[in-house]
């Protein structure tokens, strides 16, 4: 048996502010942060927003909602691609742009979490074409991904 270091490389765009961004794009984000608002987080106070637009420039939008029974909650990622998925069926999405606010309202990282990329990652399979991924990192830049398997390589498959 042999071992060997393997090497993941992964290519996106950082921008240093909304105002950098395309025109597009600062809508996106800027609706992401505004939906956030909607966001139901009585427990963490993490409030985040997410629009889905598809190829046709429609968008659906989802915020986070939190239950007391803890996980009955969803992320604001799979209620905007769920609702988007209800609404145009084996529609592409084109993008995704996550935005949140902490509890004290600055912008805070928004990188979508495991569950999140699973459920983009299969939608974006079973419809072969690629969603770009938006959000905030920790130093309130914004990152561009070509595609979900970028953020999550080594996805689940069946």
């Amino acid at each position: 048996m042999t071992m060997s270091t393997k090497k993941i490389e992964i290519n996106y765009l950082e921008y240093d502010s909304i105002d950098e961004l395309p025109e597009e794009d600062k809508i996106l984000i800027q609706s992401a942060l505004n939906i956030s608002e909607n966001a139901y987080a009585p427990y963490s106070h993490f409030k985040v927003g997410a629009v889905v637009e598809f190829l046709n420039g429609e968008r659906v939008l989802g915020s986070n909602q939190e239950n007391m029974a803890y996980p009955s909650g969803l992320c604001a990622e799979r209620v905007a691609v769920f609702s988007a998925s209800s609404l145009r069926p084996r529609t592409p999405i084109k993008t995704i742009a996550i935005a949140a606010r902490n509890e004290k309202g600055e912008i805070a990282n928004a990188s979508p979490c495991g569950a999140c990329r699973q459920v983009l990652l299969e939608y974006e399979s079973s419809l072969k074409h690629p969603i770009r991924v938006l959000f905030f990192n920790n130093n309130r830049k914004i990152l561009s991904f070509n595609s979900v398997s970028d953020i999550l390589p080594f996805h689940f498959e069946m």
